[in-house]
């Protein structure tokens, strides 16, 4: 009996610390986004950043690719710059989101670290988005407004075979999360 108590309260107090969490993150309501890829591969930012721009239009949100805003190759860096961000806020951006792989394993989460725009564009990514004999692959989503991070969700996208299953199971759960909670 008093082990059934104890992990009665064990289960209250961290249930109560997972809806601080939540309540904790400012709602996103996104009516515009400029999408970031944090990818190595050319191709798979590409994916990623068209996929993205092509769900939000779908569900209404005004977005932009990065790759319609710094040339391939270049710095991404330049998106915090003041002069990029007076642009885009003058075209009516004002939240940005950046997408990158944060590995192959479904035990990742979310950091809680609170980092600024320009160091999340400096950060590296290690993985492209599909590796041969890996199941499951992590992505980060961190969004931005103001130059402050706002929201960080990671999406898994597990039974993965091939890179076409892993942007088709990517492009599902984006559209139920742009639809529930962004």
């Amino acid at each position: 009996m008093k082990i059934i108590i104890a992990l009665s309260a064990v289960l209250l107090v961290f249930g109560a610390q997972a809806q601080k969490k939540k309540k904790d993150q400012e709602p996103l309501n996104l009516n515009n986004v400029v999408i970031i890829g944090q990818m190595d591969d050319p191709a798979d930012r590409y994916s990623v950043e068209i996929s993205m721009t092509e769900l939000f239009a779908n569900a209404g949100i005004k977005s932009k690719a990065s790759l319609n805003i710094i040339k391939q190759g270049g710095d991404s860096q330049a998106l915090a710059s003041d002069s990029v961000g007076t642009t885009l806020k003058s075209e009516g951006f004002d939240t940005y989101m950046i997408i990158s792989v944060r590995g192959y394993d479904k035990r990742f989460k979310t950091s809680n670290t609170e980092e600024s725009f320009s160091d999340a564009l400096s950060r590296g990514n290690l993985f492209s988005i599909y590796q041969e004999g890996v199941v499951s692959v992590s992505f980060e989503y961190k969004f931005f407004r103001n130059g402050k991070l706002v929201r960080s969700e990671i999406i898994k996208c597990g039974n993965a075979s091939s890179r076409q299953k892993v942007m088709r199971k990517l492009r599902k759960k984006v559209t139920k999360r742009i639809e529930k909670d962004w």
